[in-house]
């Protein structure tokens, strides 16, 4: 079988990885991780709707290592997928894409600010946390 050479069509090999294509597929993955979340919040109501049992295991398994791994992962899907959200809405308006900036700048802002975005929805979480782990050890009200 004589095969034709044919051009690869350009993909990912001569693009450089920058922040905003990261924040393109987080924004997707954290999507369907909230998705998931909402199963494990579903599991919750149902659990305290029915009985103590029920909640009882519910309770155990948030309150296991691998509970929360998983809600600590939905605290930062949920925010980093609020603040991306928060970023658009600007983005969508146009700040950022003036010509001084887009033709003078060699890394434009909107890169400065996907950085922005992804250490705000770290530190949230980690105040978060550090908030409910504080409450739940008789700490700050």
């Amino acid at each position: 079988m004589n095969q034709i050479a044919r051009p690869l069509s350009p993909h990912l090999g001569i693009y450089r990885w920058r922040v905003n294509m990261w924040q393109s597929v987080l924004h997707r993955l954290t999507g369907l991780f909230l998705c998931l979340g909402a199963l494990l919040l579903t599991w919750g109501l149902i659990a305290a709707a029915t009985d103590p049992y029920a909640w009882e295991a519910f309770a155990g398994f948030c309150a296991s290592g691998l509970g929360v791994a998983l809600l600590i992962a939905w605290t930062w899907a949920l925010l980093f997928h609020l603040c991306n959200g928060i970023q658009h809405l600007f983005r969508d308006a146009g700040m950022g894409y003036d010509a001084a900036q887009r033709d003078h700048s060699r890394t434009p802002s909107y890169f400065a600010t996907g950085w922005i975005v992804i250490a705000v929805s770290v530190v949230l979480t980690a105040l978060v946390w550090i908030g409910l782990f504080a409450r739940a050890s008789g700490g700050a009200a």
